[in-house]
């Protein structure tokens, strides 16, 4: 614990107070017998301490200093045990930091007694340490005094007392110099106004210190200044008392001082002096036994004096000191490094000892790693002119000393004989293999074997570290014993290093080191420059470096290249050679750049290839500069002993054929080259070189591209996409051998070429264009070998591509001489190099395309069309493989850069349409893709002026004949330019300006819109396609015009509509028609291949695809376009021209171009309101017909229904000989087309519509639907069926055509007939003609061996006259015309055949066409205004009903009572409508009716009795049943009527009177009760046979109806009975006669009969006895009623 106050009274104090009091205690104890004047002294000691501890403030120093003595009293004895407490009390005096300057006199005295008696030395060494290192009290003299004490110490005999002092001293020296730098850090501030030191006081050496130093500084300078003298064997001045020194001692002290104070030296004056005029003085007069001593002269011969001969501690002592002298004090002793320097380079020279000669090469490596220094030496030496040139003979003694090792050998065998040994053999080499030593003993070792002579790398370093061995030898007194190869191990790393601190002098920073991968970085390290320029001083400094340097450098490492047997001591010198000629290249020294670019070249060939390839490659470079002519002695010896090696073989890794040139005669076979291990690391570091540092080569391309091209192909590598190259070696080359491990390396030595030309991206512009020209230059060379058919090497091509794409960014710079050169080579016969050579424009283009470019490739004109001119330009080359690749790179660059080609388009599609037929198919198809990929993805970026190329360029494949599908997707195409045009309008419209040129004229139109005139080269190329010899092509061209012109024709101005019609759309009907005409009907021969179906299967049939596709587009434009059209000056003219186009067709024998011109018909005839929006028909249109300005154009209308009746009539009129195989006979898809065409045309004509153009259009209908049905028109065959007969479903098309013909007909007439008081006769002829028409078509359905169509056509034209007649029966027309007479006579057709018509629905339709006409024309009938006018009508209708109600066929089974209601509902419209007027009808008609009426009464009783009969013994009882029910309600219904009629009260008295009238009655009346019997009498015979069993069911009814009747009967005779003579007594017996048999049935057992039958009994009450005449029974009416009501 250290005392820090100077007084007594604190904790601390009082603590060591009392640990000095047990201390004197124990030594009074110790000292008590023996000594007892010491034990005195220890107590007064400890009463002096006891009063100070409780004296507080009491000094310190007073008290150490009065119990000092004891200590020394003690020390004084000299025994050892008394000593060591004393001493002990004395160190803790010390730590404590509690002794003053006196106090330390008194203990340096102390020690100096003990050390002259040699008593506890260590500990005496111990205590001077303590007492020197707690604090700086001890100084001047008395440190004097302790520094003598401790060099005694230091030379006496015990060995650990040596070492102890040895060490004490080395750090007291160090202590006093550290005590300098702590003073002069104290003082720092204030030696800014120190004073000129007199440099002649100090050339008088003394003890007493300069005056200028402090006290700290002078102890030092005394030391020092001692120390030299002790070295230089002369008597020191301050440290006196020294009686022994050693000089290595002292040299050692020296050096430690030198080496770690060096900023004393500096700052002081007065040191500096010391160091410039003592030190260095003493090392020259040191070294001087070292310089004359030579080993090769013998013993004898040398001085004998003892400093004459080099003594190894001394002189390793004082290399040591020099190299520290040389690294730290350099610029204060600038003349004596001179000296020493030259001194070093003379311990090279090969006379010296081995030793001597190692200890150089270490002081050496120790100043080469140090940058600075060596850029000091140049600085300061050769950069002087009249100065030596130090830092060259360094490095040219480095050379010189390598050479030396192996052109003399002998010189290596003589080591120094030591102690009588044998000296040490060296440069024996071992046995080798592969280059490596092998052997019993011998380990692999790497190291350099040449000329016989094996020298291994005994030692490496770490790049910028030193590792001495024999400098650091400080115990050795004998030389050592140098191992083979330790002197090369050094020089060849003090080469590495002369050449690493060059490179960080210049550079600014230092290199890589030799084991890192320098390659893995893209980045040059060229690039790693300091970014400030050097000025001219440094340019200087900077090239005399190099200049100073280089030959010795190159002399040295050229050898060790071609002797290194380790790869990586070759590494690490080719890593050098490398930088170095990075350095001259930078440096822009050309000479040194390529020699030491060549001596890689060299190393990298085979040794006899070499010589030819760079001779013949380096004969454009001169010779050596003025500044390096005096460092040229060495090259004469390197070039000798270089090209002289012949007798060490690397190991063989590949063997390969040479590369021919020029130089060889064509035919000359050149035998198979080796490459070596070497050779390969040389390449590789030929890459890195040239990768790293590209931009400094210059001129030195040529050379390093031809040596790689060489090797490339040796080793086999060939180019592969992108330049980049890859093991190809073909099986033709029968000399080839490549080991496995080279096969693996290729991809990597690939990979670092292809890194080398990717590297360029950071060359400046120059050295880029310095490497496109050497490039461009070996292809050169190439293609004149090309031309003598020799294998070309496609090397510096694929490398041209490879440069080209890493320099996009300034593709500007190298494209015009790199795309020129490659366009030579794409016209190259040799199908290799044109390969390539469109491989790498092709390349380059797509590419440089995709690149980003500053500013974007889209705004730069310019650079689009440079980039885009040598793609272009291929298209000159007449070699087919070189276009398909120029298109397949147009492909790829439009998939990849379309959208920013904005200038460029026009070279593009001028590439794509250079193609043509004879190119072949492939390149049709390639160049095809181009066109697609334009069209579809790239038309909004194009400019306007190329959208003619463009379409031009797509018609032009439209029309090619190679391959149809491309001319069918061209047409597509075109359809999407349309697209565009419309999408684009207005960009176009306004871009559209300016020269327009690009366009073609149309004549007619002068002043036509460039737009529209887009739109008519659009059309125009279309047009010419349309009539293309194929008929695919046809077709698509077609239809894509009609598209486009109706999908975008509204953006033509109406003006550029007339050349639309007269230049496109007629001239290409025009030509469609002639040839179709023209066209053969010969069947189309395909070879087989295809199957065409017969509709297509000869050209007149292609050519009628083509008729039908054109007319239609034309037609569906005219609808489309209409009002546009009517604008038009000439539209009738059109019109017309159309129309007969239109009919030329439909009249044309092809079935298919018929009814297309039908359909076109058809649509022109429809309105499209305002040119667009919704088309509606023309009768819709009808009403609208101020809107429409078609409609207007009366005469336009008439043309249209010329023409239509003109192609009906023509089509329709039979032939003249049916039975020809040639009759045209039309299809009923053509007939329903034309049908349906009508209404648009009557729509417009309707007005003007006559009868007789009722009466011709009558006539075409006709026969219409007379003309045969084709076999292959059964879909037009419909059947019908009763519950579809009267549905529109149930009609054929054509037929359906007709019926709304007729409906539209009826229509017109009826409104003729309301509203044309102009011309009265009109409307009722034409209604009076409909009739007949309906009348001639209803009679369809009845006819037998009529289509069964004609059924459902036949009822629908019923319904339609029967509406017609219900609508019209009153006018005047339709009555005087006798309508309802035709019409009856119509109906009793299908009624009198009833169930033998070809269809139910027929009569049944019939019936209720009869009611209804009856319903509406019999109250007109029986009007007496009218009755001359239905006087036929009467005996029509009865004939009808008769043949009706009795038809002569038995009805079906099936609706027996539908069929039976429907003859009631006749029955009763005669009850309702005819009977109750009979006075106001004919009676003629009258009688006929009561005959039907009385005929059905018994008929149906009759033939349900026989039908009844014939059920009981036939089938069985339930057909029986309903056979029986068959006519039930009709006969009922006849009878009721009958009896109604004759019986009833309100008949008027002629008609009773009548004698037809009442017999009819009576024969009634008879016949019923004849009836009524006979079932009576059945009934009650069959019920008695049947016995227990019941009657069926009819059986039942029957009598129950007759029953009912009887009662009837006689409820009427009762009635009829008051009108005398109505009814006679045979009626009256027959009736009473009935009695017996009504009692009979009596038994029955059925309730229902019994209820009959009593009610008819009851009717005979008034029977029982004969009524009164004129009277009534009273009850006879409240009967009837009953018997009614039961009924």
């Amino acid at each position: 614990m250290a005392y820090m106050s100077g007084t007594t009274g604190s904790e601390g104090a009082n603590v060591f107070l009392e640990v000095l009091q047990n201390d004197l205690k124990n030594l009074s104890i110790e000292t008590k017998k023996k000594y007892p004047q010491i034990r005195e002294a220890c107590e007064e000691g400890i009463v002096k301490l006891r009063n100070a501890a409780a004296n507080p403030q009491t000094p310190i120093y007073y008290i150490v200093n009065q119990i000092l003595y004891p200590l020394v009293q003690g020390c004084e004895t000299r025994e050892q045990k008394i000593v060591k407490i004393c001493l002990g009390m004395i160190q803790k005096l010390i730590t404590q930091q509690a002794v003053d300057q006196k106090g330390a006199r008194y203990i340096t005295d102390t020690l100096w007694m003990l050390m002259e008696s040699g008593t506890e030395e260590v500990k005496v060494l111990q205590s001077v340490t303590l007492l020197l290192t707690t604090n700086a009290v001890v100084h001047g003299d008395t440190l004097a005094r302790n520094l003598v004490l401790c060099f005694r110490l230091h030379f006496t005999k015990d060995s650990t007392t040596i070492n102890t002092a040895g060490a004490t001293v080395r750090q007291l020296v160090s202590l006093v110099f550290e005590r300098v730098a702590a003073e002069d850090e104290h003082f720092k501030e204030s030696d800014a106004g120190k004073t000129e030191v007199n440099l002649e006081e100090l050339k008088m050496p003394s003890n007493v210190a300069p005056k200028g130093l402090r006290p700290c500084a002078g102890d030092a300078y005394l030391m020092f200044q001692d120390l030299v003298q002790l070295v230089n064997a002369d008597q020191p001045y301050w440290l006196v008392g020294m009686t022994e020194m050693t000089r290595t001692f002292g040299l050692e002290l020296l050096e430690s001082v030198l080496t770690n104070f060096s900023s004393v030296f500096f700052q002081h004056p007065e040191f500096s002096f010391l160091l410039k005029e003592r030190v260095c003085a003493l090392v020259i007069k040191l070294f001087s036994p070292n310089i004359k001593y030579r080993s090769s002269v013998p013993a004898s011969v040398q001085q004998a004096t003892p400093l004459d001969k080099p003594y190894f501690p001394i002189s390793m002592r004082l290399l040591r000191v020099v190299s520290i002298l040389i690294q730290k004090y350099h610029s204060l002793l600038v003349t004596e490094c001179e000296i020493f320097l030259s001194l070093i380079v003379k311990f090279l020279d090969p006379d010296k000892p081995p030793w001597q000669r190692s200890l150089a090469l270490e002081v050496l490596h120790k100043m080469t790693v140090l940058p600075d220094l060596l850029k000091s030496f140049c600085e300061c030496y050769d950069l002087k002119p009249h100065s030596t040139n130090i830092f060259q003979d360094i490095v040219n003694s480095l050379g010189a000393y390598v050479q030396s090792l192996f052109v003399n050998p002998q010189l290596m065998g003589q080591g120094t004989t030591v102690g009588g040994q044998v000296p040490l053999a060296q440069g024996q080499p071992p046995s080798l293999l592969a280059g490596m030593p092998v052997g019993p003993g011998v380990s692999p070792q790497p190291g350099f074997f040449s000329r016989g002579v094996w020298l291994p790398i005994v030692i490496t370093y770490s790049s910028g570290q030193t590792k001495s061995i024999y400098l650091d030898m400080l115990e050795k007194g004998e030389p050592p014993a140098i191992p083979d190869g330790y002197g090369i191990s050094v020089a060849y790393a003090c080469l590495l290093e002369i050449i690493r601190s060059i490179s960080i002098c210049i550079d600014g920073l230092p290199p890589l080191p030799p084991g890192s991968e320098e390659n893995d970085n893209d980045a040059p390290a060229v690039e790693k420059r300091a970014e400030e320029e050097p000025s001219e001083e440094e340019r200087q400094l900077h090239a005399q470096l190099i200049n100073s340097s280089w030959c010795g450098l190159l002399a040295a490492l050229s050898p060790l290249i071609d002797a290194s047997t380790d790869e990586s001591a070759s590494e690490s010198v080719l890593k050098a050679v490398q930088t170095f000629a990075s350095l001259c290249g930078a440096l822009d020294l050309q000479v040194p750049r390529d020699a030491f670019i060549t001596a890689i070249c060299k190393a990298s060939l085979p040794p006899h290839y070499a010589l030819t390839v760079l001779n013949a490659a380096h004969q454009h470079q001169g010779t050596a500069s003025t500044a390096g002519a005096r460092s040229q002695d060495l090259a004469p010896q390197y070039s000798h002993h270089y090209t002289s090696e012949a007798d060490f073989r690397q190991q063989v890794v590949a063997v390969g054929t040479p590369l021919p040139t020029s130089s060889v005669p064509i035919g000359v076979q050149q035998g198979p080259v080796m490459l070596t291990a070497k050779n390969l690391q040389c390449m590789r570091a030929l890459l890195s070189l040239a990768h790293c540092h590209g931009g400094i080569l210059g001129t030195a391309w040529h050379l390093v591209l031809t040596t790689l091209q060489h090797l490339v192909w040796i080793l086999g590598l060939k180019p592969a996409t992108g330049g980049s190259l890859k093991a190809g070696r073909t099986t033709a080359d029968s000399n080839a051998v490549i080991t496995t491990a080279v096969m693996a390396d290729l991809p990597v030595l690939s990979q670092m070429l292809s890194r080398l030309f990717e590297s360029s991206q950071y060359l400046d512009d120059v050295a880029l264009h310095h490497l496109v020209d050497a490039l461009c230059k070996l292809s050169h060379e190439a293609m004149e070998l090309a031309y003598s058919n020799r294998e070309p090497s496609l090397f510096a091509v694929a490398k041209l591509l490879e440069t080209g794409l890493v320099n996009l960014p300034r593709v500007e710079v190298l494209w015009r001489p790199l795309t020129n050169h490659l366009l030579e080579v794409c016209q190259h016969p040799h199908i290799r190099m044109r390969e390539w050579g469109v491989e790498a424009i092709t390349y380059l283009v797509r590419a440089a395309l995709q690149h980003k470019h500053t500013p974007p490739l889209r705004d730069n004109q310019r650079l689009q069309t440079l980039l885009l001119g040598p793609l272009s330009e291929l298209s000159a080359v007449p070699h087919g493989d070189v276009r398909q690749r120029q298109l397949e790179c147009v492909l790829h660059a439009l998939h990849g850069a379309g959208e920013t080609l904005s200038h460029g388009w026009p070279l593009v599609l001028g590439i794509i349409g250079a193609v043509s037929d004879h190119h072949g198919e492939n390149l049709i198809r390639v160049a095809f893709q181009c066109l697609q990929l334009v069209m579809t993805d790239f038309l909004p970026v194009m400019p306007w002026r190329c959208l003619p190329q463009c379409m031009a360029t797509a018609a032009k494949f439209g029309s090619q004949t190679q391959e149809l599908n491309i001319s069918l997707t061209a047409v597509g195409l075109m359809w999407n330019i349309s697209d565009f045009f419309y999408q684009n309008q207005e960009k176009l419209c306004t871009s559209l300006s300016g020269d327009t040129n690009v366009f073609p004229e149309f004549p007619g139109t002068p002043n036509m819109p460039p737009f529209d005139k887009l739109w008519m080269c659009l059309f125009a190329r279309l047009g010419d396609l349309c009539v293309d010899a194929r008929p695919a092509v046809r077709k698509s061209a077609g239809q894509t015009l009609f598209s486009t012109i109706s999908a975008h024709g509204s953006l033509l101005q109406p003006a550029t509509w007339q050349p639309v019609l007269w230049q496109v759309l007629f001239p290409l009907l025009d030509k469609v028609r002639s040839l179709s005409g023209a066209a053969s009907s010969e069947k189309v021969d395909t070879g087989g291949n295809i199957l065409i179906h017969h509709s297509r299967n000869t050209a007149q049939k292609q050519w009628a695809e083509t008729q039908v596709l054109t007319l239609s587009g034309v037609a569906r434009i005219f609808n489309t376009k209409c009002a546009l059209l009517l604008s038009l000056g000439d539209f009738p003219r059109a019109w017309s021209l159309l129309l007969e186009f239109i009919e030329h067709s439909a009249l044309n024998k092809n079935n298919e171009v018929s009814l297309a011109a039908l359909k076109a018909f058809q649509e022109v005839l429809y309105v499209n309101k305002q040119g667009g929006g919704k088309a509606e028909d023309a009768v819709g249109a009808v009403g609208k017909a101020e809107d429409s300005s078609i409609s207007e154009e009366a005469g336009v209308w008439s043309v249209a229904w010329r023409v239509w009746l003109g192609i009906g009539t023509e089509s329709t009129a039979p032939s003249a000989s049916p039975s020809a195989d040639d009759a045209y006979v039309p299809s009923q898809a053509f007939l329903t087309a034309l049908i349906q065409i009508f209404p648009a045309v009557f729509a417009h004509v309707r007005a003007d519509f006559g009868p007789d153009d009722l009466e011709r259009l009558c006539v075409v209908l006709q026969h219409m639907v007379s003309v045969p049905v084709q076999a292959d028109a059964s879909m037009f065959l419909l059947s019908g069926t009763s519950s579809a007969a009267l549905s529109d479903a149930a009609l054929s098309p054509l037929q359906e055509g007709v019926v709304h013909c007729v409906r539209l007909l009826q229509e017109h007439a009826l409104g003729s007939l309301a509203a044309d008081p102009a011309s009265p006769a009109a409307g009722p002829a034409m209604v009076t003609a409909l009739f007949r028409q309906l009348l001639w078509f209803s009679r369809l359905a009845c006819q037998r061996d009529a289509p069964p169509n004609f059924v459902p056509f036949g009822e629908k034209m019923l319904t339609l006259v029967v509406s017609l007649y219900e609508e019209t029966a009153e006018e005047p027309a339709v009555v005087e015309g006798g309508v309802l007479q035709r019409l009856v006579e119509a109906l009793r057709v299908p009624l009198s055949l009833k169930y033998r018509c070809p269809a139910a629905s027929t009569w049944q339709l019939g019936v209720t066409c009869l009611l209804a006409v009856l319903h509406r024309g019999l109250p007109l009938a029986r009007r007496p205004s009218q009755r001359q006018h239905y006087e036929g009508m009467w005996p029509a209708l009865a004939d009808t009903l008769d043949h009706f109600l009795f038809p002569q066929d038995p009805p079906p089974n099936e609706d027996v009572q539908a069929d039976e209601a429907v003859d009631c509902q006749v029955i009763e419209l005669v009850r309702d409508e005819v009977l109750p007027y009979s006075p106001l009808v004919p009676k003629e008609f009258v009688l006929r009716v009561v005959v039907l009426l009385n005929k059905g009464s018994i008929h149906s009783a009759t033939a349900n009795s026989t039908l009844a009969s014939t059920a009981s013994h036939g089938s069985g009882a339930a057909d029986s049943e309903s056979e029986l029910k068959l006519r039930e309600e009709f006969a009922k219904t006849c009878f009721e009527t009958l009896l109604q009629f004759s019986l009833l009260d309100g008949v008027e008295a002629e008609l009773v009177r009548d004698t037809e009238g009442g017999l009819a009655g009576r024969l009634a009346v008879t016949a019923l009760l004849h009836r009524f019997q006979d079932v009576l009498c059945r009934y009650v015979e069959d019920e008695r046979h049947s016995g227990s069993c019941p009657l069926p069911r009819y059986r039942l009814s029957e009598i129950s109806f007759v029953l009912k009747a009887v009662a009837t009967l006689v409820m009427s005779l009762k009635k009829a009975h008051a009108h005398p003579g109505k009814v006679d007594r045979l009626s009256w017996e027959q009736l009473i006669g009935l009695y017996p048999h009504l009692v009979n049935c009596t038994t029955t057992a059925s309730a229902q009969v019994s209820r009959s039958l009593r009610e008819a009994l009851l009717q005979y009450r008034d029977l029982l006895q004969p009524p009164a005449a004129g009277t009534a029974p009273a009850s006879a009416s409240n009967t009837h009623s009953s018997l009614t009501n039961g009924v």
